[in-house]
């Protein structure tokens, strides 16, 4: 892969930098749902501290762990009420400090999230800004307005909230503020120099703890149109990441990601800044990595296109296009903790594990970053049919089938019901129910299973760590038949993908690497299965 340099990085893991994140394969923990430390049936720090030797086992180069700060939990801690310390539900900031030097002993470099376009409604800023009253400096700190309509009585403009409803909540006193997501997540005012001086201390203070980087919750969030103009259109949240709004992805994020990559950039071991962004196009998401910006950006094009060979091979092409006009690499991901399991948006069942299986196979094949979701290398599902007694995520108050629960549901890691080794012995029920049907998904079970899933990703990540031709070496299509892709990459690899759901035959462009199911080879013939990707080693390499 790429050439180690030696230099001083107390930060990062064994002592290296070598622009380690251009293709780098990061795992994220979602912690509530990953492992439960101490038996009170919510993941925690401890929890994940003790699965590292499976993260370093599995291959991963960093870990990015969800929100763990102080917090009223009204969006699972994207509600932050402390930046600076941990959530006793995940434990204690000795136990974060902890956590990022064993990783580092593991070879695990950890990123952690960052959440500036809001706070929690508990944070104490908020609390003085609501006690102040309107005019005082410390409403300043948020975006406060008065009313349209005789009495102010009506909201300051036409924004809705991405949970649903309007954007604005009315205070006691008249004044209404603006929250993009819950009511209990008031949004920053980014035009206030104090809110830059505030999250530069909170950087500098994760960095200092030892953290490799960021990543950035609504990155394109935190500045507003001037004048806070209305958009005129309702259901705006099927507006991001299509068209411009007057909310998002504004211009004047980026001077915040430049300042902010100077930052990182001060302190040694290659420290990254990812952003979490929705725009309106690749080519507007490029600007948030361009050279003097931050180091990755999510690809949620490539997230939502459907199991179709044009519609990938398309966003494919454009996504490399557009990171290269700015030299970035491209980051691609299949899942998240806000969005359905992929085996699930592929069809589930049989027909979803296997597009699944395949799709990994294309993932980590192609140039630059990839990310591995909690669950995902175990061929997990989403979870339809959870109990409504369960179901508190405030996403559903805008559409009850958008609602992110199923795909939160713990990961099992033994075949032990009735927590499938998620937590202690006797210890509490898991925060959200585990699937009876899941011992045989479990870590426990598919280590024992060369044909698992998990098996196939060890192998993958594996022999994308040992092949040259992987890493940055850039893409070549390779004609193939119709609901297929092939393409080539350095010096003899070939990936080949058959997105349909009948046989087909290529000519076999060398020796089978690894394969998410065999294909039958015979004479210079390869029959690939439906529904599967192989990896080769060409033969005239």
């Amino acid at each position: 892969m790429t050439e180690l340099v030696e230099t001083s990085c107390p930060g990062g893991a064994a002592g290296t930098a070598t622009r380690w994140w251009r293709d780098a394969v990061i795992y994220q923990v979602y912690v509530r749902s990953f492992a439960d430390g101490n038996g009170d049936g919510i993941g925690d720090l401890l929890g994940v501290r003790s699965r590292l030797p499976y993260l370093a086992d599995l291959g991963v180069d960093a870990v990015w762990l969800t929100p763990f700060y102080t917090s009223p939990m009204a969006d699972f801690g994207y509600d932050v009420a402390d930046y600076r310390d941990v959530d006793p539900i995940f434990g204690t900031l000795a136990d974060a400090a902890a956590l990022v030097e064993e990783a580092h002993r593991h070879g695990l470099r950890v990123i952690v999230d960052v959440v500036p376009n809001h706070t929690s409604d508990q944070h104490a800023w908020f609390r003085q800004a609501v006690a102040a009253g309107p005019g005082s400096p410390e409403r300043e700190r948020y975006v406060f307005r008065q009313g349209k309509g005789e009495n102010g009585e009506l909201p300051p403009n036409d924004w809705e909230s991405i949970f649903g409803g309007r954007a604005w909540t009315r205070l006691p006193d008249g004044e209404w503020y603006l929250h993009l997501f819950a009511p209990e997540q008031p949004d920053l005012n980014w035009d206030n120099p104090e809110i830059h001086e505030e999250f530069e201390a909170v950087l500098r203070f994760w960095l200092d703890l030892g953290v490799d980087g960021f990543r950035i919750d609504v990155a394109h969030g935190m500045v507003k149109a001037a004048g806070l103009p209305d958009v005129g259109h309702p259901d705006q949240v099927r507006m991001i990441g299509t068209d411009v709004v007057p909310f998002f992805d504004q211009d004047g994020v980026h001077d915040i990601h430049r300042a902010w990559r100077r930052l990182l950039d001060s302190y040694p071991g290659e420290r990254i800044g990812v952003a979490e962004a929705w725009a309106p196009s690749p080519r507007r998401l490029a600007h948030y990595v361009r050279p003097d910006e931050l180091h990755q950006a999510f690809n949620f094009h490539f997230l939502t296109t459907p199991w179709e060979a044009a519609g990938f091979r398309a966003v494919i092409q454009e996504s490399l296009d557009t990171a290269g006009l700015v030299g970035a690499p491209t980051t691609w991901v299949l899942s998240n903790h806000d969005v359905k399991r992929h085996v699930t948006r592929y069809g589930d069942g049989g027909t979803g594990l296997r597009r699944a299986r395949a799709a990994a196979l294309l993932t980590l094949g192609l140039p630059g970053s990839a990310y591995v979701y909690q669950g995902e290398e175990l061929g997990l599902p989403e979870v339809l049919d959870l109990p409504e007694e369960f179901l508190h995520d405030p996403q559903r108050l805008r559409d009850p089938d958008a609602g992110r629960d199923g795909c939160r549901v713990p990961i099992p890691w033994d075949e032990t019901e009735p927590h499938f080794g998620f937590g202690l012995p006797g210890g509490e029920d898991p925060w959200l129910p585990m699937p009876a049907s899941w011992g045989p998904l479990s870590v426990e079970t598919q280590l024992a299973d060369p044909a698992s899933t998990l098996s196939l990703y060890r192998r993958a990540i594996e022999v994308r760590r040992s092949l040259r031709p992987l890493g940055e070496a850039p893409l070549e299509w390779l004609t193939s038949p119709e609901g297929t892709l092939a393409f080539t990459r350095g010096e003899g690899f070939v990936c080949t993908v058959n997105l349909t759901g009948e046989p087909v035959e290529l000519p076999a462009p060398g020796r089978v690497l690894l394969a998410s199911e065999e294909p039958l080879v015979t004479a210079g013939t390869a029959r690939l299965a439906p529904d599967s990707a192989v990896w080769w080693e060409r033969r005239d390499a």
